[in-house]
């Protein structure tokens, strides 16, 4: 995980960070928008990068954890998005250790997060992504198929296995969706999404 990491704090120019919070999440979450909380909600945003995402949650009334590790991306974020509703985490998966163990949160995305985390570390994620949604609360992931980016190196991830290890937990699928890349430049090499989302029963 390191590297990975350390392949997103060289790839944190100014272009890329641009380009990152220029995408538009009406068109990233589109088909899994709808199971969004429609009340003022506490939302885990892990993963967040520039905190486009976050922001977008933030105005819309909710209190944001924006979880990023990578320093580059989270002070950019910090220096882009100011509102009062979303505060700042260092932290990484598998464990989060820095959130607080009783922390309980009614939204928690992973936006191309997932395929960063090996088989061994999404089973000891999991747990804690169960762990730290509320009941009655969602779980939302995008699933990236295919190739990386150079520095940035991805996994091979199967939407019914994430399913299954989910479904031990404690969460029960609502939704898996595959989709397209909203970038042009990841369809041409073919890359592709599955949505999944869970809701948390148990």
């Amino acid at each position: 995980m390191q590297d990975i990491l350390e392949g997103y704090a060289a790839a944190a120019t100014a272009e890329f960070i641009a380009a990152y919070d220029g995408l538009t999440p009406e068109d990233i979450y589109e088909h899994v928008i709808d199971l969004f909380p429609n009340r003022k909600a506490q939302v885990a945003d892990i993963g967040a990068g520039t905190g486009r995402d976050a922001a977008w949650f933030a105005r819309k009334g909710h209190d944001v954890l924006a979880i990023e590790p990578v320093r580059e991306l989270r002070e950019a974020g910090q220096a882009l998005h100011t509102a009062e509703n979303i505060r700042w985490l260092d932290d990484r998966l598998p464990h989060l250790n820095a959130v607080p163990s009783n922390a309980l949160f009614d939204l928690v995305t992973l936006c191309a997060v997932w395929q960063h985390l090996t088989d061994e570390n999404r089973a000891i994620a999991m747990p804690r992504l169960a762990a730290i949604t509320a009941l009655g609360g969602t779980l939302i992931m995008s699933l990236r198929h295919g190739s990386g980016a150079l520095g940035r190196r991805v996994f091979p991830v199967s939407p019914d296995q994430t399913v299954e290890i989910a479904r031990a937990c404690g969460l029960r699928l609502a939704r898996k969706q595959k989709a397209k890349s909203v970038q042009a430049g990841n369809q041409a090499i073919g890359v592709f999404w599955t949505w999944l989302a869970f809701e948390k029963v148990r």
